[in-house]
């Protein structure tokens, strides 16, 4: 049979192309940062005739995580579970109930010993043997210990199962701990979010199927292609940031036109995830925290969501603002000045023979301008202006 052909002829029934189900390949292989030529690995893994099978076990959380997985169209879930993975687990999702559903998951473990790909989401609890979260008459802890070895992957769906999240909250009376806390000398991938979005979790096991192993992770165990970069730098909003606007109050009129939220606690300067550029939900732009006018609280990193209060302001990673910052809008909206409008305001001076000496006076002379383009004032010193 060649290349996907019986999986080509189901697309064509649902209107899809072979050429579009290979771009689609190609899309999910740069999502991943894998070069377009990896598409045509994906759609060659995905079309084989063994469904590799997942068992996605559910802990101590709010089904978020799952209600996320849900709303993915890109595959759908119905695509997912029927055509390219074989979901023989899961709480939510299983046709099964009951003493059916468990009888299933003990049947696929053993049939499948070494070859499945286990989804934890939830955190679990340790305290007192784990007696605060039971499922058939077994803790979440002796589950837990009884799947994971028996798993060719592990994956840590969530912030709850990455690293405790609001199940770990202080005071945490359970004693709830992440998934790589308790399965030690493991390799778990996390991949944290409150919810995280669903395409990280389908990237990662897409690569898993295509080449037998996981994406490269970073030293918290999450996949580098979805949470190697700060939100921070992504950010739409960032431009207000290096030109020193920042909303203070919500409805105010900073906060009305999309300017930064660093000043009302966001956290997107130290956390790491691809949120601004992947979004949520499909439905356009702006569809994230920070998109909605609401501050990032840094759901992906441990120690700061779910810990850190939310308007307490965020320590800046990795940055060093610019000696001189662009425009976020034109002045001629009426919006406060500053650097960005010395920035724009020398710019063509920049480019002649004169404009050296030009930017050299005004850095000498620019403490007693009066002018509000002061380029050593506390425009640059963003965590103190008020």
């Amino acid at each position: 049979m060649k290349l996907g052909e019986s999986e080509y002829a189901k697309q064509k029934l649902s209107g899809i192309s072979r050429r579009d189900f290979l771009k689609y390949c190609s899309m999910v292989a740069v999502g991943m940062g894998l070069p377009l030529s990896a598409g045509a690995e994906i759609a060659q893994a995905i079309t084989t005739v063994k469904r590799p099978p997942v068992i996605w076990l559910s802990f101590q959380e709010c089904t978020g995580c799952v209600e996320s997985l849900l709303r993915a169209n890109h595959p759908t879930l119905e695509h997912l579970i029927l055509d390219l993975i074989s979901l023989d687990y899961s709480e939510t999702l299983s046709a099964a109930a009951g003493h059916q559903a468990e009888a299933a998951k003990t049947a696929s473990i053993a049939e499948n010993k070494g070859k499945f790909i286990l989804v934890v989401d939830g955190a679990v609890p340790t305290r007192d043997n784990g007696i605060y979260c039971k499922i058939a008459g077994k803790t979440a802890l002796q589950i837990l210990h009884e799947t994971a070895p028996h798993a060719a992957a592990i994956v840590a769906m969530g912030s709850c199962a990455s690293w405790g999240g609001v199940a770990a909250a202080a005071p945490n009376p359970t004693e709830a701990k992440g998934i790589p806390e308790i399965l030690t000398g493991k390799t778990v991938v996390t991949i944290p979010g409150c919810p995280p979005s669903p395409y990280n979790l389908l990237s990662t096991l897409l690569h898993f199927v295509t080449y037998g192993k996981l994406p490269a992770l970073d030293t918290l165990g999450r996949p580098k292609f979805a949470y190697g970069r700060l939100i921070h730098e992504n950010c739409e909003r960032r431009p207000h940031f290096d030109a020193g606007r920042f909303a203070v109050q919500f409805g105010d009129e900073m906060h009305r036109i999309g300017a930064c939220l660093f000043k009302l606690g966001c956290k997107g300067p130290e956390t790491h995830a691809n949120c601004p550029s992947l979004q949520f939900g499909d439905v356009g732009a702006g569809a994230w925290p920070v998109g909605t006018g609401h501050p990032c609280f840094g759901c992906t990193e441990k120690n700061v969501g779910f810990s850190t209060p939310l308007h307490t302001l965020a320590n800046i990673k990795d940055f060093t603002p610019p000696t001189f910052f662009t425009e976020a809008f034109p002045n001629k909206q009426g919006l406060p000045t500053g650097l960005a409008s010395f920035a724009a305001g020398t710019a063509g001076v920049v480019a002649g023979a004169a404009g050296a000496a030009l930017l050299t006076g005004l850095g000498k002379n620019s403490k007693n301008s009066g002018d509000g383009t002061n380029s050593d004032s506390g425009d640059r010193d963003h965590g103190k202006e008020e």
